[in-house]
């Protein structure tokens, strides 16, 4: 058979199969086009309607691939018909999927306008907006879905230079009977407001409340007079939202600290000669520069790139922004003083008195101490560079940091943490917050920092070197602000949202860095996703939660696991125990799991340095000889007694179902109404929603030297360092140096409170000789709850009684050698 088939009989046959597979294919074809002519036919209109169905994607192909465009027109407007006029009729339809993020843009911008009236920065109903090369019209009916357009604007300026388009923008007006909405047939760069729309008496501030451009910037060759234009047309307080497509590399952007964030934002060297080269060929510029001067002209308020994966990815950018406003004028520099006075808890000195109201040796000090804000600030104010977007955006808490560089860029945009794992309940017995307090805390997931802000002390600093610990506390303070108590439960407390995307852009957005902003943007599907269990799930503590899920699975433990949940008393729980003790804390799961350093790190969050003070504790209680410590098998055995200490008390002394919201998390992926933390309380929400809040707070993204080295003197009463100090090498110096700056920043009598794996850390002597008290407050011994978390073997606090001398070369300049960008 195989010596015929490739034979002469073989290649005849070979080829009548194509014949055959042809003639079928034709006959479909004829067979198709004759009930297409009879389904047209037997309709009740005589005239084939060709700007429904497939005609309307006909017409598309046609007039963008196969169409000759007249290129020897007198100008834009000439191109523009010539690609335009054939399908104008269809464009809404065949640009829907194409043209993807305008409504993003639009509700973005609605949000930042309503946030205006809001807080009294404009009246509703007096607004005016000017969509440039707006086309059929399409943006500003879509905006209806986030205001009323005839409502809200006074007068809406549609400007487009192709009056194919412009006929269609009219009947869509004419049919909504919208009576405020003017159509404009003129080219954008000479396009000005009408005088009746400008107020005689605010001359100065007029201007266009709103100017949005959708996926026309790539389409204006003089795109530089068009931006400039645009900052003439804009009032001082008004908005630019621009949706449009783009390409490029990170490289372009590594040095720049004022476009809000490179998330996302490098397109690889295919992707940028693909769809360049493609785009060119119907006179669509994905050149970089556009979006770069764009940043350059504007202050950056929200940017996020984004790719449109059901077209093979194309990528496309959202830009809101403001007037960069970078005039050197007193006004200016002011609010960049008072702003990083309050980053630096410096006393803010006005000109006119600032050399009367404080003593001299204490301004020479605070004369040296900047933010790295204010010194970003400075240097682009030189350069006549737009400020940060931080300087830009509705709230000031978050201060500005460089994402791009390694110390950031080290945990791949993932959060280690989804919820603190240290009881804010013994935080705030040990402490007694007072409202005249100044804190340096650790931010983690910003569980306890929200429990220390309904204390109302005076300031808050929630420092971070993780970006993403920082993007997960915004969210929860944007949330606060703009989202009723049913929403926030949602979100953290059930950790799903299926409506989080359209809250994030239409609620949560005007209260959300940039970078923030970005992050949520792009991991909306952590709260939305139907076949995920949301937020706490996530970060890099979800490994050990989804291990210890799928355990209870095989093991046939769930419904276990659900009666230790529903207990009502101890007793009911100590009985359920020992079923679930003797899977989860058996001994070859922990020597072939949680004994390793990697799940140690990666599941747990507990560092080398920090999982060798757990071995030598155990290497002090039980006697060993050194030669014995560094092997696997006493290694193995330390971190198996750490757990079991850890667990065992929880389970005997605290309520899991009632009270020990940490544990119950774990177990079931998402907190109770009766086993919740305290910030997600109903009484928690009338106070942190209230007005002013969040006026304390300030979130630093950076080391916590890096932050109390910027911090006036004698400033901080308390600080909450967590088990950060065991992260150290105990043969550096950083103990020492933190210690020290520790000393510099607090005041007198000032407190740290920390926590440790080790019963004794090794640190605690650092604090004793460099100004401090150290007292152990806590202590867990086996069989004992030293909290309701149990994780740690002791609780410190460390006094300031001593004041130390400031080193001679201690570096605090406001020069830009200093400065990170």
């Amino acid at each position: 058979m195989t010596s015929l088939a490739s034979g002469p009989a073989g290649f005849l046959q070979s080829g009548l199969d194509r014949l055959y597979v042809s003639i079928a294919g034709t006959a479909f074809f004829v067979c198709a086009l004759v009930a297409i002519v009879l389904f047209a036919a037997s309709q009740k209109r005589s005239k084939v309607d060709y700007n429904n169905g497939i005609f309307t994607y006909l017409k598309f192909i046609y007039a963008s691939f196969l169409k000759p465009h007249d290129k020897g027109g007198s100008g834009q407007q000439d191109a523009l018909e010539s690609f335009y006029s054939t399908q104008a009729t269809v464009y809404d339809a065949t640009r829907k999927r194409l043209l993807r993020g305008r409504e993003d843009m639009l509700g973005l911008v609605a949000a930042q306008l309503k946030y205006k009236v809001e807080n009294r920065e404009l009246q509703k109903g007096k607004a005016v907006w000017v969509d440039i090369g707006g086309g059929t019209g399409y943006n500003i009916e879509a905006m209806a879905a986030f205001v009323s357009v005839p409502e809200f604007f006074s007068h809406v300026y549609l400007v487009d230079l192709s009056p194919s388009l412009l006929e269609v923008a009219r009947k869509r007006f004419e049919r909504l009977g919208w009576k405020n909405v003017t159509v404009v047939c003129q080219d954008a760069r000479s396009f000005r407001l009408p005088e009746d729309n400008i107020d005689p008496i605010k001359t100065v501030g007029a201007g266009a409340d709103v100017v949005t451009m959708s996926y026309s910037l790539s389409m204006i060759p003089d795109y530089y007079s068009v931006v400039d234009s645009i900052g003439h047309l804009v009032k001082p307080s008004g908005l630019l939202g621009v949706c449009d497509f783009y390409v490029q590399s990170i490289v372009d952007v590594s040095s720049r600290n004022y476009i809000g964030g490179a998330f996302n934002r490098h397109v690889n060297w295919l992707g940028r000669a693909f769809w360049r080269a493609w785009f060119e060929a119907d006179r669509v510029n994905l050149d970089a520069a556009r979006r770069d001067y764009l940043e350059y002209r504007f202050g950056t308020v929200i940017s996020a790139s984004e790719r449109n994966y059901l077209l093979g990815g194309i990528p496309y950018y959202i830009f809101i922004g403001r007037q960069k406003d970078i005039s050197p004028n007193q006004a200016s520099r002011e609010a960049i003083e008072k702003l990083d006075a309050s980053f630096t808890e410096s006393p803010y000195l006005s000109p006119a008195n600032h050399r009367k109201e404080m003593d001299k040796a204490i301004i020479k000090s605070t004369q040296e101490i900047h933010s790295k804000a204010y010194e970003s600030a400075v240097v682009n104010l030189s350069a006549n560079l737009p400020l940060p977007a931080a300087f830009y955006q509705n709230h000031h808490y978050r201060i500005f940091y460089n994402d791009l560089l390694p110390k950031h860029t080290q945990f791949q945009n993932e959060y280690i943490y989804a919820f603190n794992w240290e009881d804010p309940r013994v935080d705030h017995r040990l402490l007694n917050i007072k409202r005249d307090d100044v804190i340096l805390a650790i931010t983690s997931a910003g569980d306890n920092i929200l429990d220390y802000l309904q204390k109302s002390p005076r300031r808050v600093h929630a420092v971070d070197l993780n970006p993403n610990q920082n993007h997960l506390i915004e969210l929860k303070v944007a949330s606060f602000i703009a989202l009723g108590h049913r929403d926030v439960w949602k979100i953290f407390g059930e950790g799903k949202h299926s409506e989080f995307r359209d809250l994030l852009i239409s609620r949560l957005s005007p209260h959300l860095s940039s970078q923030a902003f970005q992050y949520w943007l792009e991991h909306s599907h952590v709260f939305t996703s139907k076949s995920g269990r949301g937020l706490y799930e996530t970060g890099g503590s979800r490994h050990a939660i989804k291990m210890i899920r799928y355990i209870f699975k095989v093991f046939g433990l769930a419904g276990q696991v659900k009666k230790l949940c529903e207990a009502q008393t101890l007793a009911e729980q100590r009985k359920i125990w020992p079923r679930i003790r003797a899977v989860l804390m058996s001994k070859p799961l922990h020597w072939a799991v949680v004994s390793t350093e990697w799940f140690a790190w990666k599941a747990a969050g507990v560092p080398r340095n920090q999982r060798n003070m757990i071995v030598e504790d155990y290497f002090k209680r039980n006697g060993l000889t050194k030669e014995m410590k560094n092997t696997k098998d006493i290694s193995g055995k330390s971190i198996w007694e750490y757990v079991v200490d850890t667990l065992d008390p929880v389970v005997n002394e605290t309520m899991i179902g009632n009270d020990n919201y940490f544990y119950y998390l774990c177990l079931k992926g998402q907190f109770s109404r009766r086993c919740a933390p305290a910030y997600l309380t109903p009484q928690a929400h009338v106070k942190l929603s209230s007005p002013g809040a969040f006026d304390g707070l300030r979130i630093h993204t950076d080391e916590i030297n890096e932050v109390i080295g910027r911090i006036t003197p004698r400033s901080l009463t308390i600080a909450v360092i967590m088990d950060s100090m065991d992260w150290f090498d105990p043969e550096g110096t950083d103990a020492t140096a933190q210690a020290q700056k520790f000393n510099h920043a607090l005041k007198m009598d000032g407190r740290i409170l920390l926590r440790s794996a080790s019963i004794e850390p090794w640190y605690i002597k650092n604090f004793e000789e460099n100004g401090f008290s150290a007292r152990r407050v806590g202590a867990r011994f086996s069989g004992t709850c030293i909290d309701r978390v149990n994780m740690y073997a002791s609780t410190w606090i460390c006094t300031k009684t001593r004041e130390l001398e400031r080193p001679a070369n201690d570096k605090r300049s406001n020069s830009v050698e200093y400065l990170e960008i």
